[in-house]
């Protein structure tokens, strides 16, 4: 017999950016440590197809799973707390959703009815929803944007119609929202808590338990208030206070006893999780032994949200070596060679993080330029492996018109250039030129890669001979010029059917590029290696 996976529906209320994803998944981490098998789906109202060709500054980072979707920063998240890794089922889009129906209409499968937002629509997203949820005991569903949001009333619908479908023993409302403090009156206010539930049940969702955001702890009679004025009981208004670090949110949700009312909500008898690993590595990202400082280069640092993977795959690599990481953040575009040794001078390592264009380029190459004859640990990822390689063609081979034909399509000595054509995570050729659209075009996914025996990149993995990492590019390193690299001390470490995929300087304490992005897979209770081998170097190298 199937099993009857139960659902929890994660909303939120007054304002956008309260934290539904970390609470959700700080209940999954809880659940998963009672030996349930849990996974997660985010539910996303916007009508892009999904995040791929949205700006950082829109939506922050895209994340990539394993098999070559592009998804919401939510799902990273969910990765990293629960120690697993998610696919395309587990997010959708409005777009998605609209794109499968009109998709369907075309074909004929509705028998030429008229179609429309209920049934199709809603029953396309109850659909998703419930394949995302095959196999598990329990699948957390979080629904993007706001209550009250115009785009996104079919997907409450949906969750709406869905609970009734398999009955109040299978499914449950968590509904988040914001208590503000008003400095002037001195106290919280719990009325926008009120309007939202209000909102809430207006559409035909009354919820089961409320997770309060605030700014500081609400006492007794506050929670009373809002389990009497929403209709809650008094023990499921649960307090997300502000803390020092997204880790510790399933650790205070655990001392709310928020697994008693979810259990009796959903027949799962007692729940009793053991989170003394998690316990111990929160301990240590609040109050490590070490430090080091690590010059974060790149073109977005003014939103930090846009390399969200990376800085939290750091904190995980810190807490795991009982160090704070400090970061300092350097745009890219305000370095200059006259600047550069005063910006780097008190670094201990130079991180070069991934990205697209040609903007601040120069200001990235010179902060590798230092890494490189300053014997500073130096990683670069994506873009900024293709940068060193053409750093060190530039000033070490001399080729001095050495460029990517994404900067400079007509330079002469292409160290960075684009293929025509490559096999895809599902085995399928994919064709791409300059014309390509850009939601097509990308190397997407986890890939293997061959390691080059004895390599730096060979200790960071422990020995192994193949590895696979996740991928998000568009250009390729040229292995036409392999033979020169290698012959000056630059030695490709790693890679995957004639793909350049990693490089290491010969005479350098650390220096690493990696085509890949390693900070995807990287798990707070399972750090990434290549990142954790940075982090390693740079405590080594740590400036007393």
């Amino acid at each position: 017999m199937a099993k009857e996976t139960k659902y929890i529906f994660i909303t939120g209320g007054v304002l956008s950016s309260l934290g539904k994803g970390i609470a959700a998944a700080s209940i999954a981490t809880l659940l998963k440590n009672v030996e349930l098998k849990v996974s997660m789906l985010k539910a996303d109202p916007y009508i892009n197809v999904d995040p791929g060709t949205m700006s950082p500054l829109e939506h922050g980072e895209v994340f990539v799973t394993d098999d070559g979707a592009e998804t919401d920063l939510d799902l990273g998240h969910y990765e990293r707390f629960l120690d697993e890794s998610l696919s395309q089922k587990n997010n959708f889009t409005t777009g998605r959703v609209y794109s499968a129906v009109i998709e369907k209409e075309r074909r004929g499968d509705y028998l030429g009815k008229t179609i429309q937002v209920i049934p199709h629509i809603v029953g396309e997203i109850v659909d998703r929803i419930k394949k995302a949820g095959e196999g598990n005991d329990v699948l957390i569903v979080e629904i993007g944007g706001t209550v009250g949001d115009i785009e996104g009333l079919p997907f409450l619908e949906a969750i709406r119609a869905l609970r009734i479908e398999v009955g109040k023993k299978r499914a449950m409302n968590i509904h988040l929202t914001l208590v503000p403090f008003i400095k002037v009156a001195g106290e919280l206010k719990t009325k926008p808590t009120q309007h939202s539930v209000g909102e809430l049940r207006r559409i035909g969702i009354s919820p089961d338990m409320i997770i309060c955001r605030s700014e500081m702890p609400l006492n007794r009679e506050l929670k009373d208030k809002i389990a009497s004025s929403c209709g809650v009981e008094k023990n499921c208004v649960i307090e997300s206070s502000d803390s020092a670090s997204i880790y510790q949110i399933p650790l205070s949700f655990l001392k709310q006893d928020i697994l008693t009312p979810i259990a009796e909500n959903l027949g799962l008898g007692e729940l009793k999780p053991d989170m003394s690993k998690w316990d111990s590595l929160v301990k240590r990202i609040i109050a490590p032994t070490n430090e080091t400082t690590i010059a974060f280069v790149g073109k977005y640092v003014d939103l930090k949200e846009s390399y969200k993977s990376l800085t939290e795959s750091i904190i995980h690599a810190g807490a795991n070596l009982d160090t704070r990481v400090n970061l300092k953040w350097i745009d890219s575009e305000k370095i200059e060679p006259g600047n550069v040794n005063e910006l780097l001078k008190d670094v201990d390592g130079i991180l070069v993080a991934g990205g697209f264009g040609e903007r601040g380029v120069l200001g990235k190459m010179q902060a590798i330029k230092f890494a490189r004859e300053n014997k500073v640990p130096y990683l670069g990822i994506c873009l900024g492996m293709q940068l060193a390689m053409i750093e060190f063609a530039r000033d070490v081979l001399n080729l001095e018109d050495a460029n990517s034909i994404e900067f400079d399509a007509k330079c002469k000595n292409p160290i960075i250039y684009l293929i025509d054509s490559f096999i895809d995570v599902s085995g399928k050729k994919q064709i791409r030129t300059h014309k390509s659209p850009l939601g097509g075009t990308m190397r997407l996914g986890a890939y293997e890669c061959d390691i080059k025996a004895n390599s730096l990149l060979s200790k960071i993995y422990g020995g192994a001979k193949k590895i696979k990492e996740r991928h998000r590019h568009r250009y390729e390193a040229n292995p036409k010029y392999r033979a020169e690299f290698e012959k000056a001390g630059l030695i490709v470490s790693g890679e995957s059917d004639g793909l350049i995929e990693a490089i290491e300087l010969k005479d350098h304490p650390w220096f690493v590029g990696v085509q890949c992005h390693p900070e995807f897979t990287s798990r707070l209770t399972r750090p990434n290696p290549t990142i954790l081998g940075f982090i390693r170097a740079s405590i080594a190298n740590h400036v007393k």
